[in-house]
Parts: structure tokens; C-alpha cells; sequence
């Protein structure tokens, strides 16, 4: 018998109309590569979340002392990354089409690239992902089959996905975005990457064979 180490992965729950997504989304990749951890993507919807709260939206929104801070909070951070900022002129935008999509290549070699596009859009260009237009040209500057996977991501069966991944997130006590997961360790925000990736670099799952 032979026993095997392996790392455990961690889940990225995130969402395209978060802003502090979008500084995750485009930082993880190398950070994951860094501390040799996979990542999971975790494509799912803020709205209803914070609709189970009795929120109709955002706090940044609701909660003008908030909102104020946030959007100073953003320009500071992106030029500690190195990240171009616009603030959005709608905030947040209805995400549901784009977020089908990333769930729909949440598996698939391309999903990465996807996330970063259309954050981009959304965060550095001030353009309108709401709109299925958009979201076909980020898929084909990706090179991909921008009307096959739009109507696929568009199907019953995908928008059911979507549901249901938004309810894992509620069940699991997700209250906001990003959120991190490394087993039933819960890390929320984007200034607690690292501490995520530094313990799912450290935890191991053993298998014996």
C-alpha cells in the first residue's frame, strides 16, 4: 500500500459586480502559481445573497458612508497593484449573463482569461456587461465561440446551475464577495488571499492506494 499527499485546492467564490473581486480575479493566478495552489473558480450571484439579508442592493450602495470610503478604498489599492481603475458609472450592473458563461467554463482552460476580460470591462473600462454584445466580445477576443456558448450558458439547465451554486454559497454562510475557501476554512475579502493560499499551500489530503 502507498500513500499519497496531495494539496488541497481552493475555492474562489466570486462575482463580476464585485469590485473587490475584480482585485482578486486579477491577482490570483500568479499568486496560485506561487504557492503552488490550485484554484477552483466559484462563479455565483451577489443579488440574491444580499436579498436574503432584506437588501435590495449593494451596502456600498445602501450605506452612503460606505460607498464613499469604498470608491477612495479602490483607487488606493489598484495603484498598490498595479491595476488600472474607472469607476463604474452604474454600480452594481446586472451580472446574470456573464456569470452563466463563467459558470458554464468554470472547468474549462479559458475560464481565467474570461474572468479578467470581463472585469476589465467592467472596472477598467466603465463598459456595460449587462449587455450580451459585451459579453460576445470578450469571448471572441478569447478566440472562442462567442454565440454557441452564450446560448448554451443561456440553456435551462445551466441557468438551474447557477441557482443552484448561488444556494451552496448562502448555505455555506457566504455573505459577500470575493470569498476563499480552503476545506471548511472560510477567508472573505481580497486582502485575505494570501492568508488562504498559505494554508491551502500547507494542507495536505492523503490517499492511500
Amino acid at each position: 500500500m502507498s500513500t499519497i499527499h496531495k494539496r488541497i485546492a481552493l475555492e474562489f467564490w466570486y462575482e463580476f459586480g464585485s469590485n473587490y473581486s475584480y482585485l482578486s480575479v486579477m491577482r490570483i493566478d500568479a499568486l496560485a502559481a506561487q504557492y503552488g495552489v490550485q484554484v477552483v473558480w466559484k462563479p455565483f450571484l451577489l443579488g440574491p445573497i444580499f436579498k436574503s439579508f432584506g437588501w435590495e442592493s449593494s451596502p456600498f450602495v445602501l450605506q452612503k458612508e460606505k460607498g464613499a470610503y469604498t470608491w477612495q478604498d479602490m483607487v488606493r489599492q489598484c495603484e498598490k497593484y498595479g491595476l488600472p481603475w474607472k469607476r463604474p458609472s452604474s454600480f452594481p450592473r446586472n451580472t446574470i449573463l456573464a456569470m452563466r458563461v463563467a459558470l458554464l467554463g468554470s472547468d474549462q482552460a479559458w475560464i481565467s482569461d474570461y474572468n479578467k476580460k470581463i472585469m476589465q470591462f467592467n472596472f477598467a473600462e466603465d463598459r456595460d456587461i449587462s449587455q450580451p454584445e459585451v459579453v460576445h466580445e470578450a469571448l471572441c477576443a478569447l478566440g472562442l465561440p462567442a454565440e454557441n456558448l452564450i446560448a448554451e450558458a443561456q440553456s435551462e439547465g445551466n441557468k438551474l446551475r447557477l441557482r443552484a451554486q448561488t444556494d451552496e454559497a448562502r448555505q455555506r454562510g457566504i455573505f459577500g464577495a470575493p470569498t476563499f475557501f480552503v476545506g471548511s476554512d472560510m477567508f472573505w475579502g481580497n486582502d485575505r488571499l494570501d492568508d488562504a493560499l498559505i494554508l491551502a499551500s500547507q494542507k495536505q489530503i492523503t490517499y492511500c492506494s
